[in-house]
């Protein structure tokens, strides 16, 4: 790993180990996270800090990766897929003030290793997709999703199941 700081018109990128030849696009922004060897980065993406993302995974351009998430290896995900963290947004706290870090309750979000997630996703808050799994495009997953089944639909539901994938 080593650790990557750049500013440039094109990107921000500051605090982030980057593994090697991991390839990340134009119209980044990464922040406080982590990101495996072998990987790709499309471009306008946005990964926020406390994510950490394995080794071999394929992330397509516009999507959005809030804190929290954990995404192991040999993922794909697809273009504009967007992770939700908070269970119960809101802009301002009890008091009326508009809300900062304290405010929020923060809900961790894994991706289990050679889960497939389609293009225009969305994941909500605090589920786990299970290993093999596919998530088909446009879906919204607001529960968690067992290993080696495909998903589909809003809300999400188990369209079939797969036999294990052999290397």
């Amino acid at each position: 790993m080593r650790m990557v700081n750049t500013i440039n018109p094109d990107q921000i990128i500051k605090n982030c180990d980057v593994g090697k030849n991991t390839k990340v696009w134009n119209f980044v922004n990464l922040y406080n996270c982590k990101i495996g060897s072998d990987c790709i980065v499309g471009s306008f993406v946005e990964i926020q800090g406390n994510v950490r993302i394995g080794n071999l995974v394929k992330i397509g351009s516009h999507t959005f990766i809030c804190e929290n998430v954990i995404i192991e290896d040999e993922v794909f995900i697809g273009h504009h897929v967007v992770f939700i963290n908070d269970k119960y947004p809101r802009s301002t706290n009890k008091n009326g003030k508009l809300k900062n870090d304290k405010d929020w309750e923060s809900l961790k979000t894994v991706i289990k290793k050679g889960a497939s997630i389609g293009s225009n996703a969305t994941l909500l808050a605090g589920i786990t997709v299970g290993a093999g799994s596919i998530v088909g495009a446009g879906a919204v997953v607001a529960k968690n999703v067992p290993s080696n089944v495909i998903v589909a639909g809003n809300p999400a539901v188990i369209l079939r199941y797969l036999s294990k994938v052999k290397k």
